[in-house]
């Protein structure tokens, strides 16, 4: 259950080719790396994470960390097949002095992350901002 995926930037400028080695837990592989529902947990951590840094950024807020913790909830279909079931993000952004910039920022970076918002289309996603519930987690449907 091993994949090694190439991340081809297929000539974006500042790009080095990145691979990266996808397995699934025991006992259906070996655990070698993250499988593919993780890799989607972490897609929408970093959509969003990147999202809110560059609207505080734009904001003049000195951001001095920003930690992210995706965690996920797997289900069964009616099938019977395991499907993600929900996803929650916490972001904890450490400010200098940004609480207005971040204030600013909760009711809109969420809508610019690409990722989120398409995986919303069929996971709910629910986002909490230093503790606080923030935006849409409702999956189309």
């Amino acid at each position: 259950m091993r994949f090694l995926v190439d991340f081809d930037p297929a000539g974006e400028v500042g790009m080095e080719r990145r691979e990266a080695v996808l397995d699934e837990p025991p006992p259906l592989g070996e655990g070698a790396g993250p499988n593919a529902a993780r890799l989607v947990a972490a897609a929408v951590g970093n959509c969003l994470a990147a999202s809110l840094l560059y609207c505080l950024q734009r904001a003049r807020a000195e951001v001095d960390e920003l930690t992210v913790s995706v965690s996920g909830t797997l289900c069964r279909n009616e099938e019977g097949r395991l499907r993600i079931g929900s996803l929650t993000v916490e972001l904890r952004p450490a400010l200098a002095d940004g609480e207005a910039a971040l204030q600013r920022c909760l009711p809109l970076f969420e809508r610019f992350c690409v990722v989120t918002e398409s995986v919303r289309q069929g996971i709910p996603v629910s986002v909490r901002v230093g503790g606080r519930e923030v935006g849409g987690g409702e999956a189309a449907g």
